[in-house]
């Protein structure tokens, strides 16, 4: 968006202090081990390369020799020492580094306290006189030295986490690139065995339940770091609604019995959606508030503050407050809207027209939950969700022989590994391959199966002397097509073998449709492997990734097979660096670089499938938390099962029904169905294919599609509602109407009477997916 408007001298000035000011790059960790000096050295060596000025400014002593190897010819200003408590300390020479006046420094360790005769009272401070000369600053740091970040770490964990120094919460916004290190529990815990780490330290934090919680706060804290960066960008191109990379929830509440049920409901589902939470009440100008209202606000405004969400109070000035909280959904960015069931009658509604219409109508991509009426029967509304059989089974009951069997598969079943990464060119087969090559030296017989290097030399050279395993030829149309040899690889038995591009679909005439199919089949024959995707090609992120990329990926990998890895690691990259490698034509051929960077690899794309895949990661660490246990998840316990149930038709939209359905029953561990309604009459072919499309997606991501019939059409709903109260479900999923008002006067609402008759469910309406459109 082009700005004609002249800056003032101010902004002036600002401007040319940005140009003459370094940039700042922070590699963060979730905890020490996680191998940030050892990434910001491999930065150095990169930069160096492209004859960038390039010095250590300090490195901790305490690195691991493999670390202090990736030093190579890089220049070191030798630091300041001290003494303290018998310990030597180093700080950096500011003075030397500026009289060296390099382009960049490498500085280890920014939550470091400097001794008390120095300029400076911290090496943050040192690191911003050195931006403020013109010298751009690459550094590391932990999550919990983060001010805030450690008080909640010591609340969740119970213990006290020792520093040198913590530094402002701000000072992530302050970095021009952040990049996280993403590394297991396993993975640090096999790191410690060179006993670098205090014992001390090492016994109170590095447990493995701790490191997951370490872990999940990294991932989540630099998730809402990306999402106010999304916010800013957005802002700065006119885009309105909601990006679709992270969930913000709004609840609309009045002065009533109600208003508490509906900030608890609000607050579980952004709990356990790892959203935000609003709550807003909007009154009219010329009401005063009773005595019981009042009381009504003070205990509401309480239990917001409790919760951890936002409150605020409008005054409007008109009756109907559909388009006061349209408007207000749109300026916040809202992902959900909480309401109450309606109190209008079928009258009031065709002459007033539906709340609940009149804002999907007029929002962009909102879906609003309509939460039961519950208070009479059963008080406070708790979010249940499946925990799992009830009836333990007897410890001394003998095994059936088909337990016995699946027990011995368990057992013989090989391990799974995947890289993630928000986009091609990240670096997750080069990761790969590092990892290999480490598993080689430590005597593991590993080899790769499939390897997609696209012709870029970096990732090539990371093959070393790895055996590469013959590829199986196909022809397929006169074209011979080279495809992963599953038979060969089982044969040959290594312990663990690579398989690059999980998501990709064989040609025909191979062994399986898909190579995740193949890997399923390596694994059951004992065979570990490594893998690796992109979190566009997540089969329930499908609606998601086209909001936010206008492209609707066809190659995707079921959620389960995702569920099934014994790790997950991200590799995470800043939008800016891997345009950067693009630029370079380390990415694709110089000749598609330019198309790249104006369509998937637009920096809007870029920095909200950067957000999408922290969050996913975050949940998975989460749910593998939840299951070693359950009082240290971040997003929370829950208590009873949950039933979704999904109602489709056979509109476009059923699909991202299901695919909702799925999510939702995920991350409450639900039961969850789907159903669809066919009139007493003969179905066509093209009714008949979409059905089974709609089955083959409702069980390929867990779900149990169903259908059913019934004599009339008007007699859907109430088809719905028998089966649906058969199933004892407690949440419903609907799409939103496509009547117009009309047509809705005329023939009625389904949604509006589905509401009708499920007052005691709670029904999440999901918004129509429209395309982002600017402001005028």
């Amino acid at each position: 968006m082009v700005e004609f408007r002249r800056k003032t001298p101010e902004e002036f000035l600002q401007s040319i202090y940005e140009v003459k000011r370094g940039r700042l790059k922070i590699i963060l960790g979730a905890v020490s081990g996680s191998g940030k000096t050892y990434h910001m050295l491999l930065d150095g060596n990169v930069l160096k390369k492209r004859s960038i000025d390039v010095v250590i400014g300090i490195i901790s002593p305490s690195n691991r020799p493999s670390t202090i190897e990736q030093i190579g010819d890089l220049e070191t200003i030798r630091p300041i020492e001290w003494v303290e408590n018998g310990k030597v300390k180093q700080d950096l020479d500011i003075e030397a580094i500026k009289e060296r006046n390099p382009e960049v420094v490498l500085v280890d360790i920014l939550s470091h306290r400097n001794r008390s005769d120095a300029p400076h009272k911290s090496r943050l401070e040192d690191v911003v006189e050195l931006m403020n000369h013109n010298i751009s600053v690459i550094t590391t740091m932990n999550i919990y030295e983060l001010n805030g970040v450690r008080e909640i770490v010591e609340k969740l964990l119970g213990i006290k986490v020792q520093v040198d120094h913590c530094v402002p919460d701000d000072t992530l916004a302050m970095a021009d690139e952040v990049k996280l290190l993403d590394v297991t529990p396993d993975q640090i815990l096999n790191r410690l065995q060179d006993g670098n780490i205090d014992r001390v330290l090492k016994e109170k934090l590095f447990k493995r339940a701790n490191l997951a919680v370490l872990r999940e706060l990294a991932l989540r804290h630099l998730a809402g770091e990306v999402n106010d960066e999304l916010d800013e960008y957005r802002e700065q191109q006119g885009l309105i609604g909601p990006s679709g990379a992270s969930e913000r929830i709004l609840v609309t509440v009045q002065y009533h019995w109600n208003g508490s049920i509906l900030v608890r409901r609000g607050q579980q589902v952004a709990k356990r959606l790892g959203g935000e939470l609003l709550v807003v009440c909007f009154l009219s100008q010329d009401r005063k508030l009773s005595k019981e209202e009042q009381t009504f606000r003070r205990s509401i405004k309480k239990l917001v503050h409790k919760v951890g969400g936002e409150f605020e109070e409008f005054s409007i000035a008109r009756t109907d407050a559909a388009e006061e909280i349209v408007t207000y959904a749109t300026d916040k960015k809202i992902t959900k809207i909480v309401i109450g069931h309606s109190k209008r009658s079928r009258l009031e509604e065709i002459i007033n027209g539906s709340v609940i219409n009149k804002i999907l109508r007029s929002t962009q991509n909102i879906d609003i939950l309509v939460v039961a009426d519950r208070t009479d029967k059963s008080g406070k509304r708790v979010i249940p969700a499946k925990l799992g059989d009830d009836n333990k089974t007897n410890p001394y009951r003998r095994l059936s022989n088909r337990e016995v069997e699946e027990r011995i598969g368990k057992m013989k079943r090989g391990q799974l590994k995947v890289y993630i990464g928000a986009a091609p060119g990240v670096g997750k087969t080069y990761t790969m391959l590092r990892e290999a090559n480490e598993l080689k030296k430590n005597g593991i017989d590993v080899v790769i199966g499939l390897l997609e290097t696209h012709g870029r030399k970096e990732t090539l050279d990371q093959v070393g002397s790895l055996e590469m395993m013959p590829r199986m030829k196909i022809n397929y149309k006169n074209v011979v097509i080279e495809e992963m040899d599953v038979d060969a690889i089982i044969k040959r038995n290594p312990e663990v073998v690579l398989v690059d591009e999980l998501a990709h679909t064989n040609v025909p005439g191979s062994n399986h449709k898909k190579r995740y199919e193949d890997v399923e089949e390596i694994i059951k024959s004992g065979i570990s492997v490594i893998s690796t995707m992109n979190i566009q090609h997540l089969e329930s992120l499908n609606d998601s990734i086209e909001q936010i990329t206008g492209v609707r990926v066809r190659e995707t990998v079921p959620d389960q097979v995702l569920r099934m890895a014994d790790e997950i690691e991200l590799i995470d990259i800043s939008p800016k660096e891997l345009q950067q490698r693009m630029l370079e034509g380390n990415i694709y051929a110089k000749e598609k670089v330019e198309q790249a960077l104006n369509h998937f690899f637009k920096t809007y794309n870029l920095i909200a499938l950067r957000e999408l895949a922290l969050r996913e990661v975050a949940d998975d660490v989460d749910e593998r938390l939840e299951l070693l246990e359950r009082n240290r998840t971040l997003r929370g316990p829950w208590r009873k099962q949950e039933v979704i149930f999904v109602c489709v038709n056979l509109r476009g939209n059923s699909e991202r029904l299901i695919r909702r359905g799925f999510r939702t029953a995920y991350r409450l561990k639900a039961n969850w169905y789907v159903g669809y309604v066919k009139e007493h009459s003969v179905l066509t072919d093209e009714e008949q294919s979409k059905i089974k499309n709609l089955q083959f997606l409702t069980e390929r991501l867990g779900g149990l599609f169903e259908l059913y019939e019934t004599s009339h059409r008007r007699k859907v709903v109430e088809e719905l509602v028998e089966r649906l109260n058969d199933k004892e479900a407690t949440q419903v999923f609907i799409g939103q109407s496509t009547r117009t008002r009309m047509e809705e006067i005329v023939r009625g609402s389904v949604v509006q009477k589905l509401l009708r008759l499920v007052r005691h469910l709670d029904v999440l309406i999901i918004a129509d997916q429209k395309p982002d459109k600017k402001m005028d």
